[in-house]
């Protein structure tokens, strides 16, 4: 495989674990994101959905975000009588995003990205050396 199509590949996968990471942010940001009344969901975890994708152009397959979705896991519950979104109960809707989970996530979104990154720097010396021995 050539060193340009190598880049691009690369390159794809840090852009898709880039809105990945993104994503997770926003997920974590939100952690404490609950309704403001009665009967209001609170945040709602987002996630995120890969797939292959041909670049005609190159002839390879890239990486590419095909969608965001919405977690539809249950909301966790609260007790939190004072709140103004509290039910006749006394509880309140937390969203469903569980900080352990997003950070394994955020992890392994990372450790991708590093390695496309090291991939591309690879590529890069290669094509250095390249043209270093034409000269």
């Amino acid at each position: 495989m050539d060193l340009s199509k190598t880049l691009h590949i690369a390159s794809a996968g840090m852009q898709a674990q880039g809105t990945r990471l993104r994503l997770i942010a926003e997920n974590l940001a939100n952690t404490d994101s609950v309704g403001q009344r009665p009967g209001d969901d609170p945040y709602r975890r987002q996630t995120i959905h890969f797939e292959n994708a041909l670049n005609r152009e190159l002839g390879i397959n890239q990486v590419k975000v095909s969608r965001l979705d919405h977690d539809q896991s249950d909301f966790g519950r609260k007790f939190e009588p004072g709140h103004p979104a509290a039910d006749e109960e006394g509880y309140i809707l937390t969203p469903n995003v569980n900080g352990l989970i997003e950070m394994a996530d955020m992890r392994e979104a990372q450790r991708s990205y590093e390695s496309n990154l090291k991939i591309i720097e690879s590529s890069r010396d290669m094509l250095q050396q390249t043209v270093g021995i034409l000269r």
